[in-house]
């Protein structure tokens, strides 16, 4: 089997994460680059069996580089197209690229084709799109969606390292009855929830509940689908929650819903609320999969339907999901 010269940018959580991914599907490296700020340069970190040590990102870095896997961050816009000039395909974390009409928008249970298009970068989408699209895709092609209102409960862990690290540390002060002052979020998130992720636009959504919007009709190639969403953070370490109710133009029955979505590639039924079984953060965690249930017809709409969606969004919500792109290269020879 072929293999290929792969750069990591970004040693934060994503970038760990794909460590671990690349591993665990054995991924065909030939040398692997890791590359972060300067700050993080010089330190040493394990893989495979061999120790890397993590060297400062710059234009130059990316020479030979056949794929380079971008964490997310501010480095994307700086350093993305550097990386293609010199010869390499770059799959994107951030949302730099995600609304580009010249860069295909994928997820590979999704939109897999839409890879073939590709000028030379690739974006990942969000990560509470993701597992909404993973979820939603199957019934769409089966009776054509034309609302979404989804509510998602997302993790600390969507917000860095320093959100995990700042909802330890309330959760230790608020059973101390010690003062919190928060830093990485406006507000106390130890035993609260915030109905704010990113910024306000002039609408009153936030940037993250747009992003669901944009996102979503990019890859179903739908303008059309009403949308609406609202993203709340709560304090839980990993794994996005998501209420979701859709309405579509032919009725689909919970059990015709459920059968189908047995079906779907990426996703595992977790439906009998007879027996208190559904979908949560604590059977999603670490795993790759988009776990539905709650699959209930809507009593207020003829052809609504519920569901409640969970996934890992460090792994499926981003890790993950960039290195089935990188497959989905080495599938169609892209790279």
């Amino acid at each position: 089997m072929k293999q290929y010269n792969v750069a990591i940018v970004g040693t934060g959580a994503v970038g760990q994460t794909l460590l671990e991914v690349l591993a665990e599907r054995n991924f065909p490296i030939k040398d692997l680059k890791l590359l972060a700020t300067q700050r993080s340069a010089g330190k040493k970190v394990s893989f495979a069996g061999k120790e890397y040590t993590i060297a400062e990102t710059t234009e130059d870095a990316f020479q030979g580089v056949d794929l380079a896997l971008f964490a997310g961050g501010a480095a994307s816009k700086k350093f993305a197209h550097a990386a293609v000039e010199r010869g390499a395909v770059v799959i994107d974390n951030s949302s730099t690229f995600r609304l580009d009409p010249e860069v295909p928008l994928v997820v590979p249970e999704v939109n897999p084709e839409d890879v073939k298009w590709h000028k030379g970068i690739i974006a990942n989408p969000n990560c509470s799109t993701i597992q909404m699209v993973v979820a939603l895709k199957p019934l769409h092609d089966a009776a054509k969606i034309k609302r979404i209102i989804v509510s998602t409960y997302q993790a600390v862990s969507g917000a860095g390292q320093e959100a995990m690290d700042e909802l330890v540390v309330q959760t230790k002060q608020f059973l101390n009855s010690e003062k919190i002052e928060p830093v990485v979020f406006p507000y106390q998130i130890a035993y609260n929830l915030i109905p704010q992720i990113d910024v306000f636009l002039e609408n009153d959504y936030t940037k993250e509940e747009m992003k669901m919007v944009n996102e979503t009709r990019k890859m179903f190639h739908d303008q059309e689908i009403a949308i609406s969403a609202t993203t709340v953070r709560v304090p839980i370490m990993r794994s996005h929650s998501e209420a979701i109710n859709i309405e579509t133009e032919r009725k689909l029955s919970a059990a015709e819903a459920r059968e189908i979505l047995r079906h779907a590639p990426g996703v595992v039924v977790h439906d009998n609320p007879a027996e208190k079984i559904y979908p949560m953060p604590i059977f999603s965690s670490n795993r790759d999969e988009v776990f539905v249930g709650r699959i209930r017809e809507d009593i207020s709409c003829s052809n609504g339907l519920c569901l409640f969606v969970v996934a890992d969004q460090l792994r499926k919500g981003a890790a993950t999901n960039a290195v089935q792109i990188a497959e989905l290269l080495i599938k169609y020879e892209l790279i």
